[in-house]
C-alpha cells in the first residue's frame, strides 16, 4: 500500500498483457494480466510485495519471480495459440509478506492471493506460481504440497528445454506461500521455489545473488511447460 508499492503495481499493469489493478483490501492491489483461450484458466503467479525491513532489496523474494511472470506474459501473448489453448492469466499478488511476524502466517499474510482465491476460483484450473527463483546455485525440488501431476509435467519441460539439472527429482519441505489459498479451494497448484536461500529476508538479498542463468532456467522452463497445455 506505500507509494513505491503502488508506483510499481502501475508500471506493471502496462507491462502485463490486457492489465488491469485488482484492489484487495487494506490498500492492497493484485495486479492481472490476460491471454484469451478457454477456461478454466492456468493462473501464474509471484508476488510484488517484499519484507518490510529498513534497506531491503528483495532482488530475489520476491522481484525475481516478478521478472520471469512478467517476461512469461510478454512471450506467449504474442502471436497465435492452438485452438484449446487455456486462458493464462498472469497476477502479481500484493500482501504476500506478513506485517506482523507475532501472528500466524496464514492470518496476516498471503492478503492479495487469499482474496484473488476466495474471488475467482470458479475460473482457474491450476495455478503455477514463481518465488525466489534467481539463486545462484539454483535447485527446485518438488514443494511437498505441490500437485504431483503438475511437477512431472515440469520436469518434462525442464528436460525438453535442458534445464533438468535445476528440478531435481527430490521433494523439499511444505511451504505456505500464494499457492496455498488456492490449494485450500480445490484447486491444483505448483510453487517453484528455491527456498534454500542464506539471504531470506536479509539486507544481503540484492543483485549481487541473483542469476540471471536462473531466471532463464526458470522462464524457458514454464513457457514450454504452458505453451503445451492443453
Amino acid at each position: 500500500g506505500s507509494p513505491a508499492a503502488r508506483r510499481l503495481a502501475r508500471d506493471a499493469r502496462r507491462r502485463l498483457p490486457s492489465g488491469r489493478i485488482e484492489r484487495v483490501s487494506g490498500g492492497l492491489a493484485n495486479v492481472v494480466g490476460t491471454v484469451p483461450g478457454r477456461r478454466p484458466a492456468v493462473l501464474v503467479g509471484a508476488h510484488y510485495d517484499t519484507k518490510d525491513l529498513e534497506g531491503f532489496v528483495g532482488a530475489n523474494d520476491g522481484a525475481s519471480g516478478v521478472a520471469v511472470v512478467v517476461e512469461l506474459a510478454r512471450a506467449l501473448a504474442r502471436g497465435p495459440r492452438p485452438a484449446g489453448a487455456p486462458e493464462l492469466r498472469f497476477v502479481l499478488f500484493d500482501g504476500e509478506e506478513s506485517p506482523d511476524d507475532s501472528r500466524p502466517f496464514y492470518s496476516t499474510g498471503l492478503r492479495g492471493s487469499r482474496a484473488y482465491a476466495a474471488r475467482h476460483r470458479g475460473e482457474i484450473g491450476a495455478v503455477v506460481l514463481v518465488d525466489m527463483v534467481g539463486d545462484v546455485t539454483l535447485s527446485i525440488p518438488r514443494e511437498e504440497t505441490s500437485d504431483p501431476g503438475l511437477w512431472r509435467r515440469l520436469r518434462a519441460s525442464a528436460r525438453a528445454t535442458g534445464n533438468l539439472a535445476a528440478f531435481p527429482d527430490e521433494t523439499g519441505s511444505a511451504i505456505l506461500d500464494d499457492h496455498t489459498p488456492f490449494q485450500r479451494a480445490g484447486i491444483r497448484a505448483i510453487d517453484v521455489i528455491d527456498f534454500d536461500f542464506d539471504c531470506w529476508h536479509e539486507l544481503c538479498d540484492d543483485l549481487d545473488v541473483v542469476s540471471p542463468r536462473s531466471l532463464d532456467a526458470v522462464g524457458e522452463t514454464v513457457a514450454h511447460m504452458l505453451r503445451r497445455w492443453r
